[in-house]
């Protein structure tokens, strides 16, 4: 099976026109079933799907970002209509709420994003003009980040 004797290119076979159409895919017996595990809808992504509620497949609307935190546990009823992703992607999980809340997570098996908290600095308006006065003279400038060292703002040395 690894060797082909001969290209596949020019081919086009009978199945695949009926693939490409949806054909054999039927109505379901009511409205609203739960299709997270059936595959999207061409149709729906194109505006050309004619069997609204009742089609078998996924609507998917549009890019979703973050995955749905009652879907991992199996408790999602909204199906197609619910605004977060049906599919498990470790970039897209949801913030951990004991992290964030508290600042740290006790379960060893947490499938939710640990983010670290951001500083909470603005960027200095001196710095941004190009010059500033506390830089140089600051005594803990050596814990601060590179640029000026000003410690009420956030100075980057990266802006030109």
């Amino acid at each position: 099976m690894e060797e082909v004797i001969a290209g596949l290119q020019g081919f086009t076979f009978a199945f695949e026109l009926d693939v490409e159409s949806q054909k054999g895919t039927g109505l379901l017996p009511f409205q609203g079933m739960d299709k997270s595990s059936s595959a999207v809808c061409n149709f729906f992504a194109k505006g050309l799907c004619v069997k609204g509620m009742l089609c078998p497949l996924r609507h998917e609307q549009g890019e979703k970002l973050v995955v749905c935190k009652h879907w991992l546990r199996g408790l999602c009823r909204k199906s197609d209509c619910c605004d977060f992703l049906h599919q498990y992607d470790v970039s897209k999980m949801p913030v951990c709420y004991f992290h964030s809340k508290f600042g740290n997570c006790s379960n060893k098996e947490c499938l939710f994003l640990h983010l670290k908290p951001v500083l909470k600095l603005q960027d200095c308006p001196w710095y941004n003009q190009g010059f500033c006065k506390e830089g140089k003279s600051l005594r803990d400038r050596d814990r601060m980040p590179e640029g000026c060292g000003c410690s009420r703002w956030r100075c980057s040395a990266s802006k030109e």
